[in-house]
Parts: structure tokens; sequence; C-alpha cells
């Protein structure tokens, strides 16, 4: 499966880390002009920290790990279709948004330690507010944020696969 794009696999680290560096700019970017509250790698690092300055680290850490491990299923979803394209990954992405912001992030209360759910408020253990439907409980800008950066991390991978596609063919 992988010998249609020669060195890819390999390749495929550094796209991930790119594709993941886009896509985190545009969400912190979203967040740092008040267009969104979420923070993903905040989110998933206060899964294992309740120290707020470890936790936005080590999800930073987290997440760049998440980034590459979704790299890898993006290139197998290319590779079973068969096609390389930029426009394959940005469909992906965005379907992986919505996925994200329809079943994920509203299933979060239920299994995030630090999370209040819709149902019962803020404690002293779970003092992070949940995501809501589409995550609008972060703010109105959240799913039109989300849906652009997953979007472009996938045209991102894409891209790439495209572009050594091309050049191995």
């Amino acid at each position: 499966m992988f010998e249609r794009i020669s060195g890819s696999p390999a390749c495929l680290v550094l796209w991930g880390l790119i594709a993941t560096v886009a896509m985190t700019s545009i969400l912190e970017g979203s967040r740092g002009f008040g267009f969104s509250r979420m923070s993903l790698p905040f989110l998933l690092g206060t899964f294992v920290s309740g120290n707020r300055k470890l936790a936005f680290v080590l999800g930073f850490a987290l997440y760049t790990l998440g980034g590459w491990l979704f790299a890898f299923l993006y290139f197998l979803l290319f590779a079973s279709v068969g096609i390389y394209t930029w426009w394959l990954g940005a469909l992906a992405g965005a379907l992986h948004g919505l996925f994200l912001l329809v079943a994920v992030l509203p299933l979060l209360p239920f299994v995030h330690p630090r999370m209040a759910s819709e149902y019962h408020g803020v404690t002293s253990l779970r003092e992070l507010e949940p995501p809501g439907f589409l995550a609008m409980n972060y703010g109105y800008g959240t799913p039109v944020a989300t849906l652009l950066g997953q979007t472009v991390y996938g045209a991102t991978l894409g891209g790439f696969l495209q572009l050594q596609h091309a050049m191995s063919g």
C-alpha cells in the first residue's frame, strides 16, 4: 500500500508537524482574536494535570503527538482510495472537524476528570466549562474556527502527498 509514494511515511512526520502547526495556529489564533475561547491543547493537557501551566505545556506535546498519529491515519485514507490530493485532505479534515464538534466534544464532560457537565455545575475539582453543542459554549466562532483548522490540516497533508506523488510519478 505504501509503495505507491516512496518515502512518504518518513516524510509524513514532517508533514504531520507542518499540518499540526498550521491547524494549531488557526485554532489558537482564533482564541487570541476572541473568536473562540477553546484551546484543544489545554483541554487535552487538563486530562493529565490539574496544574494549569503544566497542563498547557503537556497539552501541546500531546496535541503534537496526536497530530502525527492523525497524519498517519490520513495517509492510510489516501492510500486506501488511491487518491493523493489536497481536496481529499480538505474534505477529510472538514469531516473530521464536524465529527469533533458534533460527537467528540459534547461527550468530553462525561470522560474529562476536570470538566463540569451540562447537568452539573462547576465544582472545586471540575472547573472547566463543558463545550456544549458544536462547542458553542466556547464562543459562536468556535465551530467555524474548528472546521477551518481541521480543513487546513487535511489540505496541508493532502497537498504534500499530492506533491510527493507528482514528483515520484
